[in-house]
C-alpha cells in the first residue's frame, strides 16, 4: 500500500546539463519541490564530445542519432554513468537524497528494440509503460528516495538500449499514475511555448488538442518541441493529470506553457 498522494515528474534536457550554473540552480530548487518526485534526464553534448575524441562517428538520420555497438557503449558510460552520478552527488549536497537509475536497474523501465525497418536505428529501444516497475518505484518513493533515471533502458534479454529521455519521462509518469496522481514538468532553454521564440512575451500558456493543431499547422510549434508535445498530449490521455513546459530556472513557478485536454 502507498502513502504517497502525489507524484512530481520532472525531465530535464542537455541544454540544463550543458551548463553548470543552469544545472546547479535547477539542483536546488529541485531539492525544495514538496512531495515525492522522480527525475529524468538527458544527455546533453558529452556523449558526441566523447565520440569525436575517441573517432567514432556520430551518424544521424532526420535528426536521430543511430545507436551502434560502440555508440551504445558511449551514451551508457556518459549517460547512466557520468552525468547519472554527478547529478545524484549534487542532489545529495543539497539534502535531497536520491538514487540513481538505468531502466535495467530492478528492470525498472524494460524496452524493445526498434524495428530495423524502416530505418535501422540501431540499438534505440521504445517504452511500453504497462511494463514499467511501479512496485519498485513505489518503493523507493515510499521510503523518501528520490529516483533519478536516465534514457538507458534494456530488452531483458541482456541488451542495454538507448531511449529517448522524453518518451522515458511520458513513460514513468503514464505508468506512476499507478501509485498516485501525477504532474509533469518538462524543463529546458525556454520559457515555455512561445509564438516567437525570439519574445518571451509572446509565451503561450495553454495549448489544447484543437490550438495544438492550428499552432503545428502555422509552423508556430515546430521540429523539436512537436515531439515534445506530442508525448505531453500522450501523457495527459493516458491519464497523467497536467504537463507544463518551462524554463528550468521556473520550476518553482507556474510560468510555462500547461498541455490538458
Amino acid at each position: 500500500m502507498s502513502d504517497v498522494k502525489r507524484i512530481n515528474v520532472v525531465k530535464i534536457g542537455g541544454n540544463v546539463i550543458d551548463n553548470p550554473e543552469a544545472l546547479e540552480r535547477f539542483v536546488c530548487d529541485f531539492a525544495k519541490m514538496s512531495a515525492p518526485k522522480i527525475l529524468i534526464h538527458g544527455g546533453g553534448k558529452l556523449a558526441t564530445r566523447l565520440s569525436e575524441k575517441l573517432e567514432i562517428p556520430t551518424r544521424m538520420i532526420e535528426g536521430r542519432r543511430v545507436t551502434d555497438s560502440e555508440t551504445l557503449d558511449i551514451v551508457t558510460m556518459v549517460y547512466a554513468g557520468l552525468v547519472n552520478k554527478q547529478i545524484v552527488a549534487k542532489l545529495q549536497a543539497v539534502g535531497c537524497n536520491a538514487i540513481g537509475l538505468s531502466g535495467a536497474d530492478a528492470n525498472s523501465v524494460p524496452a524493445v528494440r526498434r524495428s530495423p525497418v524502416p530505418v535501422d536505428f540501431g540499438f534505440v529501444g521504445d517504452i511500453d509503460a504497462t511494463k514499467i516497475n511501479t512496485g519498485f518505484i513505489a518503493a523507493l518513493l515510499n521510503a523518501g528516495i528520490t529516483p533519478v533515471f536516465c534514457a538507458i533502458t534494456h530488452d531483458a534479454k541482456g541488451s542495454l538500449l538507448n531511449s529517448n529521455a522524453d518518451s522515458v519521462a511520458s513513460s514513468v509518469a503514464v505508468a506512476s499514475t499507478a501509485i498516485a496522481p501525477v504532474y509533469m514538468h518538462f524543463c529546458f532553454e525556454k520559457i515555455g511555448v512561445m509564438r516567437d521564440v525570439d519574445d518571451e512575451t509572446s509565451l503561450i500558456r495553454e495549448i489544447l488538442p484543437k490550438t495544438y493543431i492550428r499552432l503545428r499547422d502555422a509552423g508556430v510549434v515546430s521540429k523539436g518541441m512537436i515531439p515534445k508535445i506530442d508525448n505531453a498530449f500522450s501523457a495527459v490521455e493516458a491519464g497523467v493529470k497536467s504537463v507544463i513546459i518551462k524554463h528550468s530556472d521556473n520550476l518553482l513557478s507556474d510560468i510555462g506553457t500547461v498541455i490538458r485536454l
